[in-house]
């Protein structure tokens, strides 16, 4: 591989990386409007300076064309003069001669006008050929431009997500829940052995009163015989 061929890979190299590395396709893309605009107003701007020279041709071959009718009446006149005796003959000839070659000199412009008005006419015509191609492809890359909005948008949020979807520990946290659940399980059987302790000592109490007889309406009712005894009560009839 010769000198020449490296440095193009080289070359062919360093674009395809910085193509890689382009992040925003979206200023690039606004920007390639920009360049298309600026573009479009120039070719406008030739078009209108072609067609204002046209117009001008065109202008100048009438006028051409009109002032060899001039002189060509002018020429006659002067014939007609002489032929009646009110000039002078060879003056006559002389000036109807320089008449003529003003008539030809004007019928040479008029021509040469109307070629220069046909080629600014056709450069008109291609030029504005470019401007209306300009102006489609314009429109062509807005309407890529919002569709690459919008899925620049759709993509970002999908992104986004998928990223924190990817970043959850699925198994950490699965085993988190696992330790909640047995901790909670833990403290509802505490509980629930503490209640049925609870309960037992209570039965408990109940069956020792009961094989005493010390219920609740035998305690009341030795109470009150204790008080009747104390004030000298116990033993005396009702009234």
């Amino acid at each position: 591989m010769n000198l020449f061929a490296r440095l193009f890979k080289i070359g062919q190299a360093e674009s395809h990386s910085a193509v890689d590395q382009l992040e925003d396709p979206i200023k690039m893309t606004e920007q390639g409007l920009r360049d298309l605009r600026q573009d479009l107003d120039k070719s406008l701007q030739a078009l209108a300076e072609v067609k204002a020279m046209g117009i001008r041709a065109r202008n100048d071959a009438e006028s051409a064309r009109s002032k060899a009718l001039d002189y060509e009446n002018k020429a006659v006149l002067l014939l007609q003069r002489a032929h009646k005796g009110d000039l002078n003959s060879t003056e006559a000839d002389r000036l109807a001669g320089e008449a003529l070659v003003k008539k030809a000199e004007n019928e040479a412009h008029a021509t040469s006008a109307a070629a220069d008005q046909q080629k600014f006419e056709a450069s008109a015509q291609q030029l504005d050929q470019n401007v209306q191609t300009l102006k489609q492809t314009i429109g062509k890359w807005e309407s890529e431009l919002k569709t690459l909005k919008a899925r620049v948008t759709v993509s970002t949020a999908t992104k986004t997500i998928n990223k924190q979807l990817a970043q959850l520990d699925s198994s950490g946290t699965v085993a988190l829940l696992e330790r909640m659940k047995e901790k909670v399980a833990v403290e509802e059987a505490l509980a629930e052995s503490y209640g049925e302790i609870a309960q037992e000592s209570k039965s408990i109490d109940q069956e020792i009163d009961k094989a005493l007889g010390q219920n609740a309406g035998g305690k009341a009712s030795a109470d009150l015989q204790a008080l009747k005894q104390k004030l000298g009560l116990a033993g005396q009839p009702e009234a």
